[in-house]
């Protein structure tokens, strides 16, 4: 079959490069891709909320499937779109519609979920600009380090974490009355911190049936030691060493069954993954969000890990079958270092010819911002490249993502170096 995959970062790269292994993938087609996924297949100049433009690419093209890969289309309901098209409903859609991607398209919406359905998380309460006396007053009933977090969506970089009480409530300011993340932030959710340490757990889903992926712990601070600024993230790792069976059993009883319980419970349609941001409490799992679609740089250590037919996968699960799928997970170390640009996550530099991308033989290159300029492949956003290595064990799998990060340059590359240094030796 012919397959649509939509979007243009290391995500959908490394996407792109599981589907085209499968001999059910006839034509690959991304849109619009970026610099590395012409590797892969054919992109379309088509924005994945252009609905109309995939419309045409989608008839155009005889497409049997579309994989969705970022959150916008999905929160913006292109799913909703295929399926009320009388010559689009025939396609095969993995990503949910509107209503299930709210999980993602709003906080507030993910927090009350998480609490009518007994899913463990912080305490939690939601105001905007003619509530924030009562924001200030809620501040003041908790402990430092307080969490703000724009109730839309934000890139990934609408969560504050912020040690000092006054700092929390002129922050609360800037997002609600200074617009801060634009739209975004005009609601506020304010969260108790909880302390511990992060991992997320992805689902594919059908709504009724799901399977568990591999879990990764990404990076999400731009310095060394997560010092600085927060960016989509800076690297990660799978599996999870503290992430043991007993642990898993606890996220799969208390998180994950509640979830999909609680989507059928609630009458709210879903076929795609379900991201679960989780916190690590002493051994217990609380979520910190939901996502509606797979991480970044997360997907670029889970899906080489994966020996199923992706295609096969999403398959079983758009016809639910996927009660009878054994997941085939290789027991390898994957570790992923992503290459910035000069600024990131401020204001960037771009338009930087990149060298060395033939050097890494022993690595997967999953481009993020890049773009084809005369022949050159040129930096075009933030994050640049995901550096993917695979071994036995993490110290050897950040020496092969070392070596290849340190053979590819560009004018202002950066990246951080302690990529699952806080993992060795965890047992």
């Amino acid at each position: 079959m012919n397959i649509l995959l939509i979007g243009s970062g290391g995500r959908e790269n490394a996407i792109a490069w599981k589907l085209v292994q499968s001999p059910k993938c006839d034509k690959l087609f991304i849109a619009p891709g970026n610099a590395g996924s012409q590797r892969f297949g054919i992109n379309l100049p088509v924005s994945g909320t252009d609905f109309d433009g995939l419309k045409n690419a989608v008839l155009q093209n005889d497409i049997r499937m579309l994989v969705v890969g970022p959150e916008d289309p999905l929160v913006k309901g292109v799913r909703d779109f295929f399926e009320t098209d009388a010559e689009l409903k025939h396609v095969m859609v993995i990503g949910p519609g509107k209503a299930g991607a709210m999980l993602e398209g709003s906080k507030d919406f993910s927090k009350k979920f998480m609490f009518r359905n007994s899913v463990p998380t912080a305490r939690y309460a939601t105001f905007d600009a003619s509530t924030i006396q009562d924001g200030y007053n809620f501040l003041e009933t908790l402990k430092a380090p307080y969490v703000l977090k724009a109730d839309g969506l934000a890139a990934g970089k609408g969560v504050l974490i912020i040690q000092n009480l006054e700092e929390a409530k002129r922050e609360l300011h800037a997002m609600l009355v200074d617009s801060k993340f634009g739209n975004a932030s005009s609601t506020v959710v304010i969260e108790e911190f909880l302390k511990g340490i992060e991992l997320s757990v992805f689902v594919l889903t059908n709504g009724k049936q799901y399977v568990i992926l591999p879990e990764a712990k990404d990076y999400k601070r731009i310095g060394e030691g997560d010092t600085g600024p927060n960016t989509g993230g800076m690297g990660a790792v799978s599996p999870v060493p503290f992430a043991d069976e007993t642990f898993m059993q606890k996220v799969e009883t208390r998180i994950v069954k509640p979830t999909i319980d609680g989507l059928h419970k609630e009458g709210i349609p879903y076929t795609g993954f379900v991201f679960i941001g989780l916190m690590n409490v002493d051994g217990e799992p609380f979520v910190i969000e939901y996502n509606a679609r797979m991480g970044d740089p997360e997907t670029e250590v889970v899906v080489p890990r994966i020996k199923n037919d992706l295609v096969q996968l999403f398959e079983d699960t758009a016809n639910l079958r996927l009660d009878q799928v054994r997941l085939d997970i290789s027991t390898e170390t994957a570790l992923t270092v992503i290459l910035a640009s000069k600024g990131y996550p401020g204001d960037i530099e771009k338009g930087k010819t990149i060298h060395g991308l033939e050097t890494c033989s022993d690595s997967l290159v999953f481009h993020a911002g890049t773009s084809e300029r005369e022949g050159a492949i040129i930096t075009s956003g933030g994050r640049v490249l995901a550096i993917t290595s695979m071994a036995p064990s993490i110290e050897e799998a950040q020496k092969k993502s070392m070596a290849c990060a340190n053979a590819i340059s560009f004018e202002g590359k950066y990246f951080r170096k302690d990529i699952g240094d806080d993992l060795k030796g965890v047992v």
